[in-house]
């Protein structure tokens, strides 16, 4: 029996145009353009049109980064939105077809602050980036970041952060604290979380695996783009970011490895599933 992977994109980006949507749509595209896959994918605009998927009509659900506070203001959008997170995470603990969620930077933060799995916080100053991401001792053992070096490398780009994760909370759902930022011996501060497993079919990360080269390089390099940079961060950062773009251990192999095996790992579970229920 040939399972369909029904894919709902959530687009938390509030109208704002960005190459993230673009690269969800494409790893998604790929990977129900293989072989032997069978499926289709529809976008939904939460945050401007309040659109929510309907919960028994997909199976995986990857929502993305967006721009601005995650701190809740008591809007619609995002009580439907939090109803939807929740019936996931309630059918995963109660029935046997599980539905599979990978949160991205704006959406992992409102996850956590939403299961108070941890804070969310403002930073002194923005990461902005293409940078190091350090793997815990779960995180070496995590099935989605095998063939990751340690450090990994992945865009960063965020006015907030995660600290003070509640690890007994996660522990109750057999969920772990994957990596954290780079290492900064000189800030005596609390190293942010970068990835959360929340539960075996919820997973988030606050960087953006997916970011690809070619876009991001595209991005950069439009003029009033590149002004912004160079402005903000120095020239010096800017051409680093671009150096890094086309570096194949970096972002390029983040890019190739964590959703695509996201969606891999999500479709073999609810083909088992299937096949259990026949």
């Amino acid at each position: 029996m040939q399972s369909t992977y029904k894919i709902a994109i959530l687009d938390m980006n509030e109208g704002v145009p960005n190459e993230g949507m673009r690269c969800i749509k494409m790893l998604v595209g790929q990977f129900l353009a293989q072989e032997g896959i069978k499926g289709n994918f529809d976008v939904f605009e939460v945050r401007v049109k309040g659109e929510i998927p309907k919960l028994d009509k997909y199976n995986i659900y990857i929502s993305s980064g967006g721009p601005g506070s995650p701190k809740l203001t008591g809007s619609q959008w995002e009580k439907d939105y939090f109803n939807l997170i929740d019936s996931i995470l309630s059918q995963n603990l109660f029935k046997h077809q599980k539905k599979h969620l990978f949160l991205i930077c704006h959406s992992f933060q409102l996850a956590c602050l939403h299961w108070d799995i941890a804070k969310v916080t403002k930073r002194r100053s923005t990461s902005f980036g293409i940078l190091p991401i350090h793997k815990t001792e779960n995180g070496f053992n995590e099935p989605l970041f095998e063939g990751l070096k340690d450090p990994f490398y992945a865009v960063d780009s965020r006015d907030y952060q995660v600290v003070m994760p509640k690890e007994w909370k996660l522990n109750s759902l057999e969920g772990n604290i994957l990596c954290r930022e780079k290492i900064r011996p000189d800030v005596p501060l609390e190293r942010a979380v970068m990835a959360i497993r929340f539960t075996k079919e919820i997973f988030g990360t606050q960087f953006h695996p997916e970011a690809d080269a070619e876009g991001m390089t595209r991005y950069f390099q439009q003029e009033e783009k590149r002004a912004l940079v160079i402005k903000k961060y120095g020239k010096k950062k800017y051409l680093s970011m671009i150096n890094q773009l086309n570096d194949d251990d970096k972002i390029l192999r983040t890019n190739s490895i964590i959703i695509p095996r996201f969606l891999e790992m999500a479709a073999e579970k609810i083909k088992q599933s299937k096949l259990a229920s026949v």
